[in-house]
């Protein structure tokens, strides 16, 4: 364990993926953190996200793998289906070595957090006093000071500290009280994402992810690391309606209007989204930051740049994000700016990279007619077919090519 001499002290808010992993090195490299979640605790569920190249480097780095080992959801790959079940095409793994729409190692979101959480807990509890890990409360003002800012809380005292780093996600507070409001940033993608938990279907091929297109909808039913349940995910092509936000009744009501009729297993979606209490819904947007330095204020993770779920490059490039701010604080510990400077250099072809949506956009992944539900269909057999499939191969392996890890900063974690 190493401790830093002239240590600053860092103010994270949010306790997800982003946060728990930046506050775990941090903590690591004896730097005094403090994280504040607006949650009562860490949030369970969330769909299941892949690692991959330099995200999965990153976790073997920071030794989070034998954590990681114990909760991969096990999936073979993504197979579509028509409105009776059947299926006309498939991505298997395999066959695209772990870079197709299926990843060799993939775990759910939360339990990621919980595998950072409890990794976090346990070396801070070598160290008392190093970390300050406070659920249910939220920043509420921020006031550059020279060398820092001064941080005002709902909850607890207001405090000074020689760094604040937003990791609150999307629709981030701390963003829009060091930014600027979220409308600057945000770019509507034209449509929305919803995902819960459900109990699995006894038709359902275990291990691969079903996907169903539907005129204004794709829809899927996903493995759980638990076999009994499975995750439902939901994609609308819609115009941006703010009545949504925030109002379950709405989503819940778009839902059932958008899966009428679809066929397959949309009303047993239909019927177990009004008991699912881990319901996402939200628009999908992309988040671009001209800079994501502001004095000695930070973005990371969706908070800085987001593609969407539609990239599932959000939880990759967090987690990149995380450990390259940790390195470059650790590296330079006494030249806070500096360190700044640096990372804002190395994440930035991350972060672009993780914005790029596989296939070309919503238009191209949920069909807006019937006509076009019918010729997707169509061209997503013809594409999976045996002959075209190495074709299919390069394309996403071209899409999504591996961008260097710059080299870690400290003495890697035993």
């Amino acid at each position: 364990m190493t401790t830093i001499d002239r240590a600053p002290h860092v103010l994270i808010s949010g306790a997800g993926i982003a946060g728990l992993a930046l506050a775990l090195q941090l903590v690591r490299s004896g730097i005094r953190t403090t994280v504040v979640e607006r949650a009562e605790s860490s949030r369970p569920g969330g769909q299941a996200v892949d690692l991959r190249g330099a995200s999965r480097e990153v976790a073997e780095r920071m030794g989070l793998m034998p954590g990681i080992e114990l909760h991969r959801v096990h999936e073979e790959g993504l197979a579509y289906v028509d409105g009776k079940g059947r299926i006309f095409g498939r991505m298997s793994m395999a066959d695209f070595d772990g870079e197709g729409a299926v990843a060799e190692i993939e775990i759910a979101r939360g339990d990621l957090a919980r595998v950072l959480l409890d990794e976090l807990l346990a070396v801070s509890g070598e160290q008392p006093g190093i970390l300050d890990l406070r659920f249910g409360d939220r920043i509420t003002r921020i006031v550059q000071a020279p060398g820092g800012a001064e941080v005002a809380f709902e909850h607890g005292a207001p405090a000074s500290f020689d760094l604040v780093v937003g990791a609150d996600g999307v629709h981030s507070a701390t963003r829009r009280l060091a930014f600027g409001p979220e409308e600057r940033y945000a770019t509507p993608l034209g449509g929305y994402m919803a995902f819960f938990t459900l109990r699995t279907p006894e038709d359902i091929e275990p291990d691969w992810f079903a996907m169903r297109f539907t005129p204004g909808a794709t829809f899927g039913i996903r493995p759980d690391r638990d076999p009994s349940t499975s995750k439902a995910i939901l994609t609308f092509r819609m115009d941006s309606d703010p009545a949504l936000r925030g109002d379950r009744r709405a989503q819940e009501a778009l839902i059932r209007e958008r899966l009428a009729g679809a066929g397959w297993h949309a009303p047993t979606i239909v019927d177990a989204v009004g008991g699912a209490s881990d319901l996402y819904f939200d628009e999908l947007v992309r988040i671009d930051m001209p800079e994501v330095v502001n004095g000695r204020v930070v973005l990371i993770g969706d908070a800085a740049s987001c593609g969407s779920p539609l990239t599932g490059q959000g939880t990759a490039v967090a987690l990149i994000g995380a450990y390259l701010l940790a390195a470059c604080l650790t590296a330079q510990p006494d030249d806070v700016d500096r360190a700044l400077e640096r990372y804002s250099r190395q994440i930035a072809p991350f972060s672009e990279q993780g914005k790029q949506i596989p296939g070309g956009g919503i238009a191209r992944m949920v069909p807006g007619s019937r006509v076009e539900a019918l010729l997707l269909r169509s061209v997503t057999g013809i594409m999976l077919s045996r002959p075209l499939r190495p074709l299919v191969r390069r394309m996403f392996a071209a899409g999504s090519a591996p961008l260097p890890l710059p080299e870690a900063q400290t003495e890697p974690v035993g």
